[in-house]
């Protein structure tokens, strides 16, 4: 199998349309707030190992549901390690691996332009929202007709 085939077949590389991309197949993986942050608590205690108690602590808002299925997810892509203590209840630990750590300088890139530049974006979103209202207003004054023609007929 030539090179081309191979990489063909893995799926087409930087193609983000293409279900087999790798950059689209792990951002589906990754993409959820939960997933970050617990690759973020995970690699600030890495070498040790953090139980699953105190990852919902650092995490507010995670749900116990959520948070399982999250690092269910981790463990099963080979970024998290887990570790039960057989204790009555179980104490069950969790580690980032290698392949963990090296997503988290991805992620860490990520949060740094988060940081720089989300208030741009958060201006740019309530330029367009007043934008969007201004029109709202100005097509009422314009013609009410129009804009009442919208509605449904309960709310005229």
């Amino acid at each position: 199998m030539t090179l081309q085939a191979t990489a063909a077949s893995a799926g087409a590389r930087g193609d983000l349309f293409d279900p087999r991309c790798p950059t689209r197949r792990l951002l589906d993986r990754i993409g959820t707030k939960w997933m970050s942050m617990a690759v973020k608590v995970l690699a600030e205690a890495s070498p040790q190992e953090v139980r699953f108690g105190e990852l919902q602590r650092r995490m507010p808002g995670v749900s116990q549901k959520m948070l399982s299925v999250t690092l269910q997810n981790l463990t099963r892509d080979g970024l998290v390690t887990r570790r039960v203590e057989p204790s009555v209840p179980p104490r069950v630990h969790y580690r980032l691996t290698e392949l963990g750590l090296s997503l988290e300088a991805a992620l860490a890139v990520v949060r740094a332009w988060a940081e720089e530049h989300m208030a741009e974006v958060d201006r740019a979103n309530e330029r367009n929202r007043q934008d969007e209202a201004g029109a709202g207003a100005s097509r009422a004054e314009q013609d009410p007709d129009q804009v009442r023609g919208i509605l449904p007929s309960r709310f005229r």
